[in-house]
């Protein structure tokens, strides 16, 4: 597994975790727990794994997503 994205934007990895479904693209969000013991304040970011397969096309996908939604 390759890390796509790392974030403490629950909003934003929510929408492109849609995204890369919406693609066929299977994602595993990893730190979930851990920045949720920390209480919310964003100390642990996130991150956005997929597979090495899937790697080249959700790179396409995030930049494409990032283009559309101002990152």
């Amino acid at each position: 597994m390759i890390e796509l994205i790392r974030s403490s934007n629950l909003v934003m990895l929510s929408a492109l975790e849609a995204t890369l479904a919406s693609e066929g693209i299977e994602v595993f969000e990893m730190d979930r727990f851990i920045s949720a013991l920390e209480g919310g304040i964003g100390a642990f970011p996130r991150r956005l794994m997929v597979a090495d397969g899937d790697a080249t096309v959700a790179r396409r996908v995030l930049a494409a997503f990032m283009d559309d939604h101002g990152g």
